[in-house]
């Protein structure tokens, strides 16, 4: 009997390294990709159930040894983005002043909040609070959903982009962000746009347009300040908010967050990820109705980098290297763009992270991301 269970130990330590070098090398395919979501930034159910299985391996004797070694290389791999989250964090405040100025990093006074902290890890969820669904756009039957800032007073106003793909996706994607923003006292506005293939660019642009000019007119109503806003955006809404503020400048616009985005479609087009992830030439042709070949100009007209100029608003770039939808080199560039024309800007960059990271809003990178978003707007918006 203990020798089955030794060979059952044995078989689900192996399933867990493999599941653990998820932290280091890239999904090669879509359902690994959300796994490596889970193990990345979910460390603690990894390393309890890796822990657990170590413990259980002293009470056989059948393959103990390599139980215990292929055990113990896993449980050093799960632990690894959280040895990581606490190296990126150990210069982040120096490096986010160096940016924007002393003294970005304090809020309300108050310098002392932790960049990362292990015991968040066991934080669940977010609570959310009610938003409002409101119609911006009844020519084409447009929601927003409004999180109304949770201090008393006109208050900044962030404009969220979902992704999908730019063909799925909806307003009330990754809604923790939205919550945790309004109980710090920012409006949050998270949008649905037109959607491909029905609706090619530029309309989603104009969407974000028309949502900004609905939010204006009816400041008074929501307590906005329409000095202060600030674009955010996922993946595709990343790209659809990156070329909004570079390339159709707004009133009271003084920020963008990006959230892993392609800023580059003509290098996006001829550098696809891997077709057992997504087929992401696919996806851009049917937003931007073509082939590269076909559609050249679309495809330069939809790259958020050909904009960028000395008069760029701030950004906010964040993005992780373990990324197989969307290339961290979009984000390098971008970064290197916004450096040789001055540009205030930071980019967080997260050696273990994937595409929707960010899924949990207290992981490893959740915790980094949320904190360097809080403040921006705040910098952004003083």
């Amino acid at each position: 009997m203990l020798k089955i269970v030794g060979v059952i130990l044995l078989a689900f330590l192996v399933l867990l390294f493999f599941a653990s070098l998820l932290t280091v090398f890239k999904a090669p395919t879509y359902h690994l990709w959300v796994l490596a979501i889970a193990v990345s930034e979910f460390p603690l159910i990894f390393i309890g159930l890796t822990g657990l299985l170590l413990i259980g391996c002293f009470w056989v004797e059948k393959y103990q040894s390599a139980s215990i070694l292929i055990g113990v290389l896993a449980l050093v791999l799960f632990l690894s983005p959280v040895a990581r989250a606490y190296m990126v964090a150990s210069t982040l405040k120096q490096n986010f002043n160096t940016a924007f100025g002393p003294g970005s990093t304090i809020i309300n006074g108050d310098n002392t909040q932790p960049v990362f902290s292990f015991t968040k890890l066991f934080k669940g969820a977010v609570k959310p609070f009610a938003y409002q669904t409101i119609t911006y756009s009844e020519a084409h039957r447009l929601t927003l959903d409004y999180y109304p800032a949770q201090v008393s007073g006109k208050k900044p106003c962030v404009l969220v982009v979902h992704g999908g793909s730019w063909s799925s996706g909806d307003s009330q994607q990754l809604p923790e962000l939205n919550s945790y923003l309004a109980t710090e006292g920012y409006n949050v506005a998270s949008i649905n746009y037109r959607l491909a293939p029905q609706y090619k660019a530029p309309l989603a642009i104009e969407d974000v347009d028309q949502a900004l000019a609905y939010l204006r007119k009816n400041a008074d109503k929501l307590d906005i300040d329409t000095n202060n806003f600030v674009l955010l955006g996922r993946s595709a809404g990343a790209q659809i908010a990156l070329l909004s503020a570079y390339n159709r400048p707004q009133n009271g616009l003084k920020g963008i967050v990006n959230f892993y985005g392609p800023a580059d479609m003509v290098w996006g087009y001829s550098k696809p990820a891997s077709k057992l992830v997504m087929d992401s030439r696919g996806v851009m042709e049917r937003y931007l109705g073509g082939t590269y070949n076909a559609v050249p100009n679309k495809y330069f007209a939809s790259s958020p980098i050909e904009f960028v100029n000395k008069q760029t608003v701030p950004t906010l770039i964040i993005h992780g290297e373990n990324d197989v939808l969307v290339s961290p080199i979009h984000s390098h560039k971008l970064d290197a763009k916004l450096t040789e024309n001055g540009v205030k800007h930071y980019y967080l960059n997260l050696p273990w992270a994937t595409h929707g990271f960010d899924y949990n809003i207290n992981g490893p990178g959740g915790q980094l991301s949320t904190y360097v978003v809080e403040r921006f707007v705040n910098t952004v918006c003083k």
